[in-house]
């Protein structure tokens, strides 16, 4: 949130609105303000307004005031607005002076070299100019300057202050075309960082062109071209050819052609252009065939198809950032001194007010000693309860040194009576849960079909017992060898395979026909250690016989 916006809710009226005038030729004057956050047009209207191409110049200052207040009118803008304006390139050029020359000197240096156009010859140059992006080189810097009619500015200011309008900045066309190719997005790709292209304006005077890298304006050039005198395609024949040898100076990555007027296509252009690299275009003019950035409801839909590019650079304001930007504006005569004791304008709110200066001189005075009270009330009260609190601190920090000294005695006691490394146990424990893990696993996937599986049995230091049933002993190795080979550390053995029988003469009496049973027991543990676990099992077993009924359902193999 701004801080008009802010100032308007508090009631105060805020500061004056900010409004953007472009004059751009074959559509008028525009009026525009743009949604930078949502990167839109909120409002905008144009009048015809005539520019003559030869004096690069207003037609008529009356006309101007004319659109201009029928623009205001329109769109419903508050007066006492401050307003920046767009103006047609005049002249752009770029120089290398030594570094050491002061801004009054690189300013009249560049008058000097402004005045030997034509333009000029006439009227006295407003002049802007700023140094290269590109860095300096030796002794010298690079500078690129532009330069407008002092008296086109003077007569634009005079003729927007009778509006009760604030004339605050004046801009020109190629910076702002620059900036809408930023803002809308239409030159990203060619916008990037250490990326070559050139820019390629067409107007009714001729063609310019502008090479670039990134954001960063490298050379200029331009070329005169009786554009009205051609007929049909015998212009896009005469661009192209002219165009040729002057692109082949200035290699690139990217072409970008912009036609600003409606006699020269810049698709079609684009298409009878034989570059290399890649050609892009937009038609800013009658050729146009969808707006650059959307519009608001307010924004009538005949109307939004002529806004410029020159409309949306200027109004999108300081939200583009761009190395190269002029402001004419402090060239004009109408910059001077105010008179010092002349009153000024107040607005809080509904109620406004003149008030002279020594009048807010003294009101700001008594205001001052106003606030220091208060500021001296908190320099005497402070310190006294920052004494207290400091009292209370040092108490405080006292005590936990105590405890912290307490707390590392009990420590150093327990570290001495048990050596604990939980980071081994922890270890410990997880390997033991995955050899449990991995037992598991091998036991489900290694049973064969028609082996039973009685008893089983993983102990924490990976001591491994099976026992069960199988009717055939083929089976009884084929289970062995998976357990061996899906737990190769473990060393399993077949410790017990025999045929199941309760007694020698039951055995000896064996139908061949039927079904025998023969029961294993597979353990990487040694003998003691089986002979252990089995008299442990057994006595589990008598206890249990002990307390049962004598008649009990027989066991179920469990496979």
């Amino acid at each position: 949130m701004d801080l008009n916006s802010i100032l308007s809710q508090l009631g105060m009226g805020g500061g004056k609105e900010v409004v953007y005038l472009s004059v751009t030729p074959g559509v008028g004057l525009e009026l525009i303000q743009v949604d930078a956050s949502a990167r839109s047009v909120k409002n905008y209207s144009y009048r015809p307004l005539e520019y003559n191409e030869s004096l690069r110049e207003i037609a008529s200052i009356d006309e101007f005031k004319n659109a201009a207040e029928e623009l205001f009118s329109e769109l419903k803008i508050a007066p006492k607005s401050n307003v920046v304006v767009n103006l047609p390139m005049v002249l752009f050029g770029s120089k290398d002076l030594p570094i050491l020359l002061a801004d009054d000197a690189v300013t009249e240096a560049l008058t000097s070299e402004v005045e030997q156009s034509y333009i000029f010859k006439r009227f006295e140059p407003a002049v802007s100019w700023c140094d290269s992006a590109m860095g300096q080189s030796g002794d010298t810097r690079k500078l690129y300057y532009s330069a407008i009619q002092k008296n086109v500015v003077d007569d634009i200011k005079n003729a927007l202050t009778e509006l009760g309008v604030n004339l605050v900045g004046v801009e020109m066309s190629l910076t702002s075309i620059l900036k809408a190719l930023a803002f809308t997005g239409l030159a990203e790709e060619q916008m990037k960082e250490n990326v070559s292209w050139n820019l390629m304006l067409i107007n009714q005077n001729g063609y310019s062109i502008c090479s670039l890298v990134g954001k960063n304006i490298v050379e200029y050039y331009e070329e005169p071209l009786a554009i009205k005198s051609f007929e049909g395609d015998e212009i896009y024949n005469a661009i192209n050819a002219s165009a040729q040898i002057t692109l082949m100076s200035y290699p690139a990555s990217f072409l970008y052609i912009i036609s600003t007027t409606d006699m020269v296509s810049a698709e079609l252009l684009s298409k009878r252009m034989h570059v290399d690299g890649i050609v892009k275009y937009y038609d800013n003019n009658d050729f146009k065939r969808d707006n650059p950035l959307p519009v608001s409801l307010e924004v009538i839909e005949e109307t939004s198809h002529k806004i410029s590019l020159e409309a949306i650079g200027v109004g999108a304001g300081s939200s583009v950032n761009m190395p190269i930007k002029f402001n004419f504006l402090a060239s004009s005569s109408e910059t001077g001194i105010d008179d010092p004791d002349e009153p000024f304008h107040v607005e809080l709110g509904s109620y406004e007010f003149d008030i002279s200066p020594n009048a807010a001189r003294n009101i700001s005075l008594v205001v001052s000693v106003l606030a220091l009270i208060p500021v001296l009330a908190v320099f005497l009260i402070v310190p006294m309860i920052a004494k207290q609190k400091q009292t209370q601190l040092d108490s405080v920090n006292s005590k936990l040194e105590q405890t912290n000294a307490e707390i590392k005695r009990i420590q150093e006691e327990q570290n001495k009576l048990n050596d604990f490394d939980a980071n081994a146990e922890i270890k410990k424990v997880l390997g033991y849960n995955r050899s449990k893990l991995l037992s598991y696993i091998a036991l489900g996937e290694s049973v064969p079909k028609s082996l039973w599986v009685t008893y089983f049995t993983a102990q924490d230091d990976g001591k491994i017992d099976i026992k069960g049933d199988s009717e055939n002993v083929e089976d009884i190795y084929t289970f062995f060898k998976n357990m061996k080979d899906s737990l190769i550390n473990t060393k399993l053995r077949l410790h017990k395979l025999e045929m199941k029988t309760n007694s020698i003469d039951e055995a000896v009496t064996i139908d061949p026909n039927q079904p025998t049973d023969y029961e294993f027991e597979i353990t990487n543990m040694t003998d003691s250690e089986v002979n252990s676990l089995t008299s442990g099992s057994d006595k589990k077993t008598d206890d249990k016989k002990s307390d049962a009924k004598q008649t009990q359902a027989p066991k179920a193999k469990t496979k």
